[in-house]
């Protein structure tokens, strides 16, 4: 495959999570859809740091702000601090010691926040994919 078509493949896969954050946000699995919006801006990282390296490879990390640093991203630190945040998303619902208590913590008003401030930062850097 060529650097674009790597790229294009994240940028897919990301979109696809994050219609699938939205559905899973609308049948009530706040806690699933906060995990499966990580997995976007993931993904939709992955394609960026593809698009700013040598390597059609991204490194085999979920961290968000490792990654963001990877693909030479300036972000400012709300972004920052967003990343970090929704790094907590896929620990918590990945393991089984932290479920319960992430589980309490995703409201619909707590998991609706996060899951728009994550489709915002996913739109203003999705665009710098192409």
């Amino acid at each position: 495959m060529t650097k674009d078509e790597h790229i294009q493949f994240w940028v897919e896969d990301s979109e696809s999570d994050l219609t699938t954050a939205k559905s899973m946000f609308q049948s009530k699995h706040f806690n699933w859809s906060l995990f499966v919006a990580h997995l976007a801006l993931e993904k939709l990282l992955k394609a960026l740091w593809i698009k700013n390296n040598k390597s059609n490879t991204p490194p085999k990390i979920h961290n968000l702000l490792k990654l963001a640093e990877g693909a030479g991203l300036s972000l400012s630190e709300e972004e920052k601090q967003l990343l970090a945040e929704a790094n907590e998303f896929q620990i918590e619902t990945r393991y089984a010691q932290f479920k319960l208590e992430f589980y309490k913590k995703c409201t619909p008003a707590f998991t609706k926040s996060y899951l728009n401030q994550m489709e915002g930062f996913y739109r203003a850097y999705r665009t710098k994919c192409d």
